[in-house]
Parts: C-alpha cells; sequence; structure tokens
C-alpha cells in the first residue's frame, strides 16, 4: 500500500501548500491591481485565490509524486490504448447528456426551475469550454493517475471507492464565498477557509445532497475507466454532465430549493443522483454488449 500512502501524503501536501500560496496570491493581485496592471483581478474575492492556490500545488507538486511511484508510462497505470475511442467518448456524453436534459426539461414543468429572461451568452460560452477542458484534466488526474496508482497495490473496489471519496472531498469542499473580507486576508487566512469548507460536513442534508451525489458520479466515472481500461468513456460521461448542468444553470432560475431531493444545481441531490445511476445502468448494459476489456 505505498502507494495509498504516497498519494494521502500528495493530498496533505497540497492542502497545506495551497493554504500557504493563498494569501500571497491573493496579495500579489491587489498590488497589481493598484499598480493599474491586470486590474480585473481586484474583482476577484480571497476564495477565488484559495481555489487557484490549490490547483497550483496540486501541479507543482505531481511532478515529485510521478517521480516517486515510478510511472513512466500510461501502461503502468493499467491504461491501455483504445481503437474505438470515438465510440467511447460519443456514448459516453449522450448517455450522460440525454437523462440529465429530460431531468432538468422536467422541473421546468413542474415549475422548479423557470427559463431566464435573456441568455447570458458569454457565460454558456464559458461552460462549453469548461466541459472541454475539465473533464480531460480531472479524468487524467482521478481516473488515470490517481486510480492507476492504487490499482497497483490495492483491489479494485477499494480504489475505486478511495478515488471516489477523495474525489468528492476536492469538489465538495468549496468555502461560502467571501467568507473573508480583502481587509481581513492574512497570513493563515488559507487555514481558515480549509476550516471553512470542512464545516459544510456539519450540515447532514447538505452532505447527503453534495457530498454522497459527488461520490457516486466518481464511482460511476471509475468503474468506466476500469471496465475499458481507457479514460475516453468516463471524460465523455463527465463532459455530458458538465455542459447540460452548467448550461441549464445559465439559462434557468431555480424557484425551489428542496435539499437532499435538489441543491444548488443538476449535479447535487438525490434526484440528480438517481438519474446518474440509471446512466450507469445504461453504461453496464451496453458494455456487456459491445464486451468490456479485461483488465
Amino acid at each position: 500500500m505505498k502507494d495509498a500512502a504516497r498519494l494521502v501524503a500528495y493530498f496533505v501536501a497540497t492542502a497545506l501548500l495551497g493554504a500557504c500560496l493563498a494569501p500571497l496570491l491573493f496579495w500579489s493581485a491587489q498590488w497589481l491591481a493598484t499598480h493599474q496592471i491586470l486590474v480585473f483581478l481586484a474583482r476577484f474575492d480571497f476564495e477565488n485565490f484559495f481555489h487557484r492556490a490549490l490547483l497550483l500545488a496540486a501541479i507543482v507538486l505531481l511532478w515529485p509524486l510521478l517521480r516517486s511511484t515510478r510511472v513512466r508510462q500510461r501502461s503502468d497505470l493499467g491504461i491501455a490504448p483504445n481503437e474505438n475511442w470515438l465510440r467511447d467518448l460519443c456514448f459516453g456524453f449522450l448517455i450522460a447528456a440525454a437523462p440529465l436534459l429530460c431531468c432538468a426539461l422536467l422541473l421546468v414543468h413542474l415549475d422548479v426551475y423557470s427559463w431566464r429572461d435573456a441568455v447570458p451568452w458569454k457565460a454558456v460560452g464559458g461552460v462549453a469550454l469548461a466541459a472541454l477542458a475539465v473533464p480531460i484534466i480531472e479524468e487524467m488526474l482521478f481516473r488515470g493517475l490517481f486510480l492507476g496508482l492504487l490499482l497497483r497495490s490495492a483491489s479494485r473496489l477499494w480504489s475505486i471507492i478511495i478515488v471516489s471519496a477523495f474525489f468528492s472531498i476536492l469538489h465538495f469542499l468549496k468555502p461560502p464565498d467571501s467568507s473573508i473580507s480583502p481587509e481581513a486576508v492574512r497570513w493563515n487566512s488559507g487555514f481558515v477557509s480549509a476550516a471553512d469548507a470542512f464545516g459544510q460536513f456539519s450540515d447532514p442534508l447538505l452532505v447527503l445532497a453534495g457530498f454522497t451525489t459527488l461520490f457516486f458520479l466518481g464511482c460511476i466515472l471509475a468503474d468506466a475507466r476500469v471496465q475499458t481500461r481507457s479514460l475516453w468513456l468516463p471524460i465523455g460521461l463527465h463532459a455530458g454532465w458538465i455542459l447540460v448542468s452548467g448550461i441549464f444553470n445559465k439559462i434557468a432560475h431555480r424557484d425551489v430549493l428542496a435539499l437532499p431531493w435538489l441543491g444548488k444545481n443538476l449535479l447535487v441531490g438525490i434526484v440528480p443522483l438517481t438519474i446518474a445511476l440509471a446512466s450507469w445502468a445504461l453504461v453496464r448494459g451496453w458494455l456487456k454488449y459491445v464486451g468490456p476489456r479485461k483488465t
């Protein structure tokens, strides 16, 4: 279980380094803005820099992790070339997007959501770009690197559970917006933001709606990766969920918040989880039909 220990150390080091870097990034941005350089940076609050600091720390520490685990090529992580990559990518996207879109339209019909008066096309374009980039980055990290490392020494079930838990925690632990005012930022503000994020676990409904849903989404993506020994199917699934959920949140307004059934977006809550599980069942049936790759 040395790889698992290294992975835990990587996540802990990422959190610590990110918390330390966040005030530096924030103060640097404020200094640039006051000197009329990159003035737009002044619009972002501390929490935005805290998130970026965590991402920067994860990237910086990635190379030591790869060196310590002696990963040289994708076969070291149990990933093989996929001659049916386009088929898997397209099927994953459709099987994730179509049921979620039907759910969204039903919620509008039931007056849970209502259409906005104007479509923010710039924001919609940003969501489309995110649906292209985020699935590739996150699947390479979580289902590619992290899951591949655990599969070298742990069972398939425990590897999926552990990586999905990390995936859920990192997405669920987002501090409240503007929880720290610009004047109150100190050297320890990153750790304060981290503590605020963990405080969400005190709300059982929020945990059930948010953490649990994200955990099962991670399990679905991990299972798709294991079954195909490829990242293309989970990338397609991930992209379908992000695109439909993101665009719908830009063009429709939520009128009812009914935790744990429905959360802040279409990927949070028991209802979205049910839709995702239905997609999982379809993926499983389809893989049985076309024949999944055997590890």
